[in-house]
């Protein structure tokens, strides 16, 4: 049951983000999310220019994007305990240095084994820079207005995906990757001038155990409510991973009869994506309700999913279809910010780090369960019925995941599990 809480509206107001925590996590977010999306935008030509062709291109791709995402659920866990025990600033510092010298020698690669670990090792640096954000922001604004601060960070971050694709269009794939790791490492320096969160600094002075992530799993409501967040997410990256990474593959099938270029279309979904995060989070601080947007973001998300798959009747055989598409679907399931702050808001401080840390982390890390489950329902029952088939069951969990989730707006966060 959703719980109204009976408290007013506070107005957007530019002085409550323009302070240097959310500055510095929004950048942070973008320049993730530029290393983040850059694979799946260079993917084809990356591999074109290592000599490969045909079915190599879709086989080597999932490798590397599994690569990446099995690194991302490594880091996920590492930073987020560090990020509890160390502090917020840990994670920043740390997290920033690996994805970006990965990044930088990325631009080396000339074999699939070396691409793969590199892949893996920028996955375990981006997993810290979203969550160690959201968190540090939540702690330091107040309550009632935190949401804007999240939204801003989300909003902001997600454009880097728009930035990866014309850094990709203006230079090649290897400098692009020189070009991520370059502004990962100048992003660095703006990092001194964040100071800790005070919630951090009274938990640490206390007795409470921090950073225990195994403890999210020997209580059986905590773990619920922890499942409760990673899998209201997932449907997020079923669209980013699934229906827009391999757009085109998916689009012949679907009837666009031209070429679908799939970093364009990555470039509309985040577009998408960062319109729907402001839009999301205006509603939820309009609302006074996260868990109502919440659930308007998945019955949008749903009915546009269902709209990818007539796309070519809807709007025509283009590959101009699948671009608008990709927009729309991207507005649907702009709900990240949301999704993450709601992570946050659910624990207490001795173990806030850890969730919104790890949680979405383990929401890309699903990439590995969605990319198998895309490969044996295309086998048994084609690509068009098996993708369809797993975006109802990736909804229809997500659906039941927020029935009984807590509604954390204006939640006092000032308290240890």
């Amino acid at each position: 049951m959703i719980t109204q809480i009976t408290q007013p509206v506070h107005k957007f107001r530019l002085n409550d983000v323009l302070n240097t925590a959310v500055i510095v996590a929004a950048l942070g977010y973008f320049v993730d999310i530029y290393d983040l999306i850059l694979f799946s935008v260079v993917r084809v030509p990356s591999l074109k220019s290592l000599g490969f062709s045909g079915q190599q291109l879709l086989d080597n791709g999932i490798l590397l994007i599994n690569m990446q995402m099995a690194g991302m659920l490594v880091g996920g866990i590492f930073w987020g305990i560090l990020g509890d025990k160390r502090g917020r600033l840990a994670i920043l510092f740390g997290s920033i240095i690996t994805y970006s010298l990965a990044n930088i020698a990325n631009g080396f690669a000339n074999d699939i084994p070396t691409y793969a670990v590199l892949r893996f090792i920028a996955g375990i640096g981006l997993a810290g820079e979203l969550g160690a954000g959201i968190t540090l922001v939540v702690e330091v604004m107040p309550k009632e207005s935190r949401g804007w601060g999240t939204m801003v960070v989300a909003g902001v971050g997600l454009l880097g995906a728009i930035a990866a694709y014309y850094t990709v269009q203006l230079f090649d794939w290897r400098t692009a990757y020189f070009v991520g790791g370059g502004l990962g490492m100048l992003l660095l320096v703006l990092r001194f001038s964040v100071f800790e969160s005070g919630m951090f600094k009274s938990v640490k002075e206390s007795s409470a155990r921090r950073g225990d992530f195994l403890s999210l799993f020997t209580s059986g409501q905590r773990f619920l409510k922890y499942l409760r967040c990673v899998v209201v997410g997932v449907p997020l990256w079923f669209v980013v991973g699934i229906l827009i990474t391999f757009s085109p593959e998916l689009g012949r099938v679907i009837g666009i009869t031209e070429t679908v270029e799939g970093g364009r279309a990555i470039m509309f979904c985040y577009a998408g994506i960062a319109t729907g995060d402001f839009i999301t989070g205006w509603l939820s601080q309009r609302l006074r309700s996260r868990k109502k947007v919440l659930l308007y973001s998945l019955i949008a998300t749903s009915a546009m999913i269902a709209g990818y798959f007539f796309s070519a009747q809807i709007f025509g055989s283009g590959a101009s279809s699948v671009y608008t598409i990709a927009y729309l679907l991207g507005v649907a399931c702009g709900y990240w910010a949301i999704f993450v702050t709601v992570a946050a808001e659910q624990f207490g401080t001795n173990l806030r780090a850890t969730v919104a840390t790890t949680a979405p982390n383990f929401v890309r890390g699903s990439v590995l369960m969605l990319t198998s489950g895309f490969t044996m329902f295309s086998n048994h029952l084609g690509m068009l019925t098996g993708t369809a088939l797993l975006g109802a069951l990736v909804m229809a969990a997500a659906l039941l995941s927020l029935v009984g989730m807590q509604e954390t707006f204006g939640k006092d966060l000032n308290y240890t599990e």
